[in-house]
């Protein structure tokens, strides 16, 4: 974000529409998307998110300008969201339905390693290609050929491009297993969605979603650019390392998390972990330098329960219509453009600073979650002898 915001000379509101433009598609896209995979099937559904996303990184590596930015991150978000509602059944059918918890995690897992590795890769690119006068291997030639030279970062986009056409020619060539949805894993018709969305709980575990991933990308987006403004750390550096190890502690949390929610009733989990995210937070916006630069990453790990609990304690709350609730709820994935949008336009009014207090608005509501949720149906605990003994 730094980086971006001095390269497009862009305002704090313009910087956060960047984000906004992303995640303005999973609200557009997660009720179509499973519409779309029960039409076409899986492998046409993923080809195409995986050709939206090839396009929008492509054009963006082409033209590397702020409005195609939009444009790009719009059109990478569609593919994203179309991802989101395919991959799960895929996922259970190609894995066996035994396996998929473990696979889940495994899958989630290699999303936080790999998290945990691009703002190093982000470092080591803009660092290589920053007033580069040849000399270096292969790749980065290439990379420099291909770059702006006052943008270097923008050869992440070339990577991606990469990346993603090999993605897409294994697809091709893999036979993927068909998949039989099961009755809560279909999309119900539109009355299915509007009798829910006149359900009270319904709207409030809406906004229970797009709080936690508001909450979750206001603070990824803007914490590299606060540790700059406010205590004068290297977004190459300090920055970068306070975005990885941020994604890094919240899959640490997510193995936590399995351990735990097999102890203690996942409501109790979740006021305890909202409660300690907020003490970060505040720690973060309003501690030393030192103590700030670790608060941040540490957020992300009281972070990492909060969806899955969300999303279980409410799916727990309605007897039928899982495959509509599903998609209402991935549609409030729509928390991440939103949240950062109002920092960035609060940041330009009064601050950085004082614009991320709206977090402890959006971390107060997930923590009054578990005071009013009423599933139908709790997590099941054990002791932890039990857990010890269990073979």
């Amino acid at each position: 974000m730094p980086a971006i915001i001095d390269n497009f000379k862009l305002s704090l509101t313009l910087a956060a529409f960047l984000p906004f433009s992303f995640f303005l598609a999973y609200g557009i896209m997660s009720i179509p998307a499973g519409l779309m995979a029960e039409y076409f099937g899986e492998k046409v559904s993923i080809l195409g998110a995986f050709g939206l996303t090839f396009i929008g990184s492509f054009l963006f590596a082409l033209f590397p300008v702020y409005s195609v930015a939009l444009a790009s991150l719009f059109i990478i978000g569609i593919g994203m969201a179309m991802l989101q509602v395919i991959i799960n059944p895929l996922m259970r059918e190609a894995g066996g339905e035994e396996h998929f918890a473990f696979n889940s995690v495994l899958a989630q897992l290699i999303f936080g390693v790999a998290s945990f590795i691009s703002p190093f890769v982000y470092t080591y690119l803009t660092h290589e290609l920053s007033n580069y006068n040849g000399g270096g291997n292969l790749f980065i030639n290439t990379l420099s050929i291909l770059t702006p030279k006052e943008m270097p970062w923008s050869s992440l986009y070339w990577i991606f491009t990469f990346i993603i056409s090999i993605v897409l020619v294994i697809i091709c060539i893999v036979r993927l297993p068909k998949v039989e949805l099961k009755n809560d894993e279909k999309v119900g018709a539109f009355n299915s969605y509007t009798g829910l969305l006149r359900k009270k709980k319904v709207v409030l575990y809406f906004l229970g979603i797009m709080a936690y991933v508001g909450t979750e990308q206001g603070l990824a987006n803007f914490m590299s650019k606060f540790l700059n403004t406010y205590h004068g750390y290297s977004p190459l550096v300090e920055g970068a390392s306070a975005v990885a190890w941020f994604w890094g502690l919240m899959s640490m949390g997510c193995l936590f998390g399995l351990i735990i929610l097999k102890l203690a009733d996942s409501k109790s989990v979740l006021k305890i972990f909202s409660f300690l995210a907020i003490v970060t937070v505040a720690l973060a916006l309003f501690g030393s330098s030192e103590l700030s630069r670790w608060a941040f990453p540490v957020s992300g790990f009281f972070l990492s329960v909060m969806f899955s609990i969300i999303f279980s304690l409410a799916l727990n709350s309605e007897e039928k219509y899982h495959g509509s609730f599903s998609g209402i709820l991935c549609s409030g994935i729509f928390g991440g453009a939103m949240v950062p949008l109002i920092i960035g336009w609060m940041g330009d009014l009064v601050g950085l600073r004082s614009a991320m207090l709206f977090l402890f608005i959006t971390l107060g509501y997930i923590l009054s979650i578990p005071f009013w949720a009423k599933p139908l149906v709790n997590n099941k605990t054990m002791k932890i002898a039990d857990l010890c003994n269990k073979k």
